[in-house]
C-alpha cells in the first residue's frame, strides 16, 4: 500500500510565500514522476507542477516564474515553493505520484494524497 502525506497548506495574503510537502511511503518500487495538482471551487483538478526522477519539470503557465518544484529521490518528496501568491491560485493542492510497486510491474499514476488547502486572501 502506497500513502501520499502532504503538508504545509494555509491561509496567506496575496504576494506572499507557501512551501508544500509531500512524502510517499508504503510498497514502492520506484518513482517516476510526482506532481501537484489543485482543484479550485467549481472547477475541474488541473496540473500545476511535475517533476521527473531526472529533474524534468512541468509548469503551468499561470505559475510559471512563481512556483518551483523540487523533489527528494531518497527520501521520496516532492516540494512546491509557492511565491507572489494570487487570489486565484486558492484551492485544494494534491500530491500526485506515478511509480511502481514492483519491479515488474506497470507504472500507475493514479496515486493521490488528501489535499492540502491553500488560501490567498486578505
Amino acid at each position: 500500500q502506497v500513502e501520499l502525506v502532504e503538508s504545509g497548506g494555509g491561509l496567506v495574503q496575496p504576494g506572499g510565500s507557501l512551501r508544500l510537502s509531500c512524502a510517499a511511503s508504503g510498497s514502492i518500487f520506484i518513482i517516476r514522476a510526482m506532481g501537484w495538482y489543485r482543484q479550485a471551487p467549481g472547477k475541474q483538478r488541473e496540473l500545476v507542477a511535475a517533476v521527473t526522477s531526472g529533474g524534468s519539470t512541468n509548469y503551468a503557465d499561470s505559475v510559471k516564474g512563481r512556483f518551483t518544484i523540487s523533489r527528494d529521490n531518497a527520501e521520496n518528496t516532492v516540494y512546491l515553493q509557492m511565491n507572489s501568491l494570487k487570489p486565484e491560485d486558492t484551492g485544494v493542492y494534491y500530491c500526485n505520484a506515478d511509480l511502481k510497486i514492483t519491479g515488474w510491474g506497470p507504472y500507475q499514476d493514479d496515486y493521490w494524497g488528501q489535499g492540502t488547502q491553500v488560501t490567498v486572501s486578505s
